[in-house]
Order: C-alpha cells, then sequence, then structure tokens
C-alpha cells in the first residue's frame, strides 16, 4: 500500500467515524434527552392525545433512528464515491 493509498484510507475512516458520531450523538439527544430529561416540558404540548414527551420516549426516539439511518446510507454514498470506494 503506498503512502498516498494509506492517507486516503485514513481519510475515509476519519470521515465514516465522524458522521456515525454525529448521527449517534443525535440519537442520544433525542433519545434521552428528548425522551427523559425534557418529557416533563414536553408534555405540556401532545401529539393527537398523547402527551409529547411520552410520545418521544415510545415512538419518537425511533423515528428519528429510522431517519438517521436513511441519513448514514445517502452520506457514506456519497464519502463512498469521493473516496472511489463505491460499487
Amino acid at each position: 500500500m503506498t503512502d498516498e493509498q494509506r492517507d486516503a484510507a485514513q481519510a475515509y475512516w476519519k470521515e465514516n467515524i465522524r458522521l456515525i458520531t454525529i448521527l449517534l450523538i443525535i440519537w442520544a439527544v433525542v433519545s434521552y434527552g428528548c425522551g427523559i430529561i425534557l418529557a416533563p416540558a414536553l408534555n405540556n404540548l401532545s401529539v393527537g392525545q398523547i402527551p409529547m414527551g411520552f410520545w418521544f420516549a415510545q415512538q419518537g426516539s425511533m423515528y428519528i433512528f429510522i431517519i438517521l439511518i436513511f441519513v448514514y446510507a445517502t452520506q457514506m454514498d456519497k464519502i463512498d464515491k469521493k473516496y472511489d470506494v463505491h460499487e
């Protein structure tokens, strides 16, 4: 492996880990923050007849997780193409 390839591989993994870290932080903030810490404040609002804090704890964090999966897939596709490791 040449130095150029090694540098490209390190840059690729650095971007990959950065993306994963950002998405996990978002998921943790939504899951833990909105579902537990901010639940009492969010319970003043409602989704239909369900308090928003309860909704985030039970449903919202899962929806956000699904959205983050799609964000990860599209962003990784761009990163793969950038470093020419796409299919």
